[in-house]
């Protein structure tokens, strides 16, 4: 996608949307050189001080290179960044990206039950009860929007109790990522959130203590759902462009 000329207000987010734009889909590759500040001020329409502050936040997420005097060069973001990134990833162009959509849900499938697991033995009796008033929250409504806000509230209790700070680390990204799409997530999404039942057994195994348990009642939660989306994801990734 050739760069465009910037009209939105937030001047820097955007010259890193449209430079991250073209990393991203191979524009341009590991170890290419991006014009100067002054050419890209000028392709943009923006002022150079817009410029060099995008240019440092996608230095600070390790996209690109800066060295004192000399050029910026881009790096291979699948093998330097980290996943402070995924939230520019999941949706850009104002879409959403199959790809990485299906990447963060099967990370999740992963990690659920493996939190769910640790926290089991270390939550006690308070995390059973916050864990079920969330769940009397999610039986209460039916709007799917809320319903994603509440499960989300019930694994940041479970994240917390798992006392991992990997863990907690990795649930921020995912969650930062996540949650300015939930309005348009809220169909696909609808069939876990709406899952009462099944969230309030996860509670109750946590309550148990039994690690082995939670992590079986965190896989009944995830997986019927994360499956079905992932064979939605699937063909929107086969849909011509």
């Amino acid at each position: 996608m050739p760069l465009q000329p910037v009209r939105r207000r937030s001047v820097p987010d955007e010259v890193f949307d449209q430079v991250l734009a073209e990393v991203v889909d191979g524009a341009l590759g590991p170890g290419a050189a991006l014009p100067s500040e002054r050419r890209l001020a000028e392709v943009l329409g923006v002022s150079r001080p817009a410029v060099r502050e995008a240019l440092q936040r996608m230095a600070a997420t390790r996209l690109v290179e800066v060295r004192h005097g000399g050029t910026t060069t881009v790096r291979d973001f699948r093998t330097a960044a980290g996943l402070d990134l995924l939230p520019r990833l999941l949706v850009r162009h104002g879409e959403l990206d199959p790809q990485v959509a299906r990447s963060v849900l099967e990370a999740r499938l992963a990690v659920g039950p493996a939190v769910a697991a640790l926290a089991a033995p270390r939550g006690g009796p308070a995390l059973a009860a916050a864990l079920h008033t969330l769940v009397d929250d999610l039986a209460a409504t039916e709007d799917d929007v809320r319903r994603q806000e509440l499960a989300l509230a019930f694994w940041d209790q479970v994240v917390a109790a798992a006392d991992s700070l990997v863990f907690q680390l990795m649930f921020n990204s995912l969650r930062a990522a996540y949650e300015p799409a939930l309005e348009a997530l809220a169909p696909l999404m609808a069939e876990e959130v709406g899952q009462v039942e099944a969230y309030r057994l996860l509670a109750a195994a946590l309550g148990s203590g039994d690690a082995e348990t939670a992590r079986a009642a965190a896989e009944r939660v995830l997986r019927p759902a994360t499956e079905s989306l992932l064979t939605a994801l699937a063909a929107l990734e086969e849909e011509p462009t």
